[in-house]
């Protein structure tokens, strides 16, 4: 397994794919090297994923402001703890609200160990973080890249990397997620790269970001 923790690795990781796929060369040469976007892993990092989904960049930066405001320290105890009305008033919808009780349960049971999840396989832990109930595939792929630095995470269901692969491979339709699946298997175990190089190809394309990264949130943790 290899991990993209710095810009070092995310270099390593590039030049591996484009050797085993010559195409990310000319990503590479129109949408240039994509930037090294981390964010705090554990409850706190996989939390703000959950806050993020749906919304635009300011209204979960918003919401996870007020989130930290009102509980300090973030983490699964105090969740855990926290009254449904409490976390409603930060601004989380009542199926959200939902998914951070389930996550703060599961790791409170030692169902859910994060830490573990670094020495397992994309793949495995992908199936250990979905039987978690609210956290759906996109939620799992994006910690696993952008929390873990996993260089093999593959957010099938990203629209924007279906719509840049789509670009890329010279669809005539956009992919469905089983279908970038089975597009994405010549680069394993580099799919973690590929689709940052995607997202950059995404941007450069349609001259907006499709990256689901708010960027912001990550002085959080």
């Amino acid at each position: 397994m290899f991990f993209i923790h710095t810009e070092a690795d995310l270099e390593h990781a590039i030049a591996r794919l484009v050797h085993a796929d010559p195409r990310f060369g000319a990503v590479l040469s129109r949408a240039g090297r994509p930037p090294l976007r981390r964010r705090p892993d554990g409850f706190s990092g996989l939390a703000s994923i959950v806050v993020s989904q749906q919304l635009s960049t300011a209204s979960a930066k918003a919401i996870w402001a007020r989130l930290n405001e009102a509980f300090d320290p973030l983490d699964h105890a105090v969740i855990l703890r926290a009254r449904a009305a409490k976390l409603a008033r930060a601004g989380l919808s009542a199926p959200k609200i939902r998914t951070l009780k389930a996550i703060a349960k599961a790791v409170d049971r030692g169902e859910l160990d994060l830490p573990a999840l670094v020495t397992k396989p994309a793949d495995e832990a992908h199936a250990v973080l979905t039987a978690v109930h609210g956290i759906g595939p996109w939620t799992a792929d994006i910690y696993l890249l952008f929390c873990l630095g996993h260089a093999d995470a593959w957010p099938a269901g990203d629209l924007a990397l279906q719509e840049a692969t789509r670009l890329l491979l010279a669809l005539k339709t956009r992919p469905s997620v089983k279908e970038m699946g089975g597009l994405a298997e010549a680069w394993r175990p580099w799919r973690g790269a590929a689709a940052c190089m995607l997202w950059a190809y995404y941007r450069a394309a349609k001259q907006r970001d499709g990256a689901p990264i708010a960027a912001a949130m990550a002085s959080n943790g």
